[in-house]
């Protein structure tokens, strides 16, 4: 979604028809056309991290829904800058909105029987956060833009810390199971197992 594609996931509860979104990066029409599809209603907007391509449909999508928006509160400075992130990338500024900084480490956010569990995972910025998800076809870790297919998040931007994204993706990431599925911030999907084998960025 939006003009970086961003992974924007929908996560629906098929019991209570309650919806997490993450992600949410532009193209809110798309977004809201999948939801009424699966006859859904958002309990919760939540966010990988606060740069601009992740959080460009959020505010729509709030007065939508009426569902809180939710970040870890580490990077609310870099939500505050979105007009000097609109003007570095030369993309359109995207409408703000109220954001609850409640993601903390081992936070868990629902929506009927579903249970979305926050790993705080610091270095592509540094409120940072993935998220699992377990489910009877096996663990789903969505981990924005800290671990890609055979890469991993820059650092080079506010707030970035290669050491930290490395502790994070070996302390929270790696030591999942390896089947665990990983929804990536941009790109293809893996897995975790795919990833402690093959990313040429995790070796030594």
């Amino acid at each position: 979604m939006g003009p970086l594609g961003c992974n924007c996931s929908i996560l629906v509860d098929p019991a209570s028809k309650g919806a997490v979104v993450i992600d949410p990066g532009g193209d809110f029409d798309e977004i809201r056309g999948r939801l009424e599809k699966a006859g859904a209603k958002v309990a919760a907007i939540v966010h990988t991290h606060t740069h601009i391509d992740h959080v460009g449909a959020t505010a729509p999508l709030q007065r939508w829904s009426g569902a809180a928006a939710r970040i870890h509160e580490g990077d609310r400075f870099l939500y505050d800058m979105l007009p000097v992130q609109a003007a570095m990338l030369g993309i359109a500024l995207p409408e703000a909105c109220e954001m609850e900084g409640d993601l903390d480490d081992g936070a868990v956010v629902k929506a009927g029987g579903l249970d979305v569990h926050v790993l705080h995972t610091p270095g592509h910025t540094p409120g940072s956060v993935s998220f699992l998800v377990e489910a009877a076809t096996g663990a789903v870790a969505f981990t924005g833009d800290t671990l890609f297919r055979r890469s991993i998040g820059r650092t080079d931007l506010w707030g970035g810390d290669a050491q930290a994204i490395f502790t994070s993706i070996r302390r929270k990431l790696l030591t999942l199971d390896p089947s665990t599925r990983v929804v990536t911030g941009h790109g293809p999907s893996t897995t975790i197992g795919e990833e402690r084998d093959r990313n040429p960025f995790l070796k030594g």
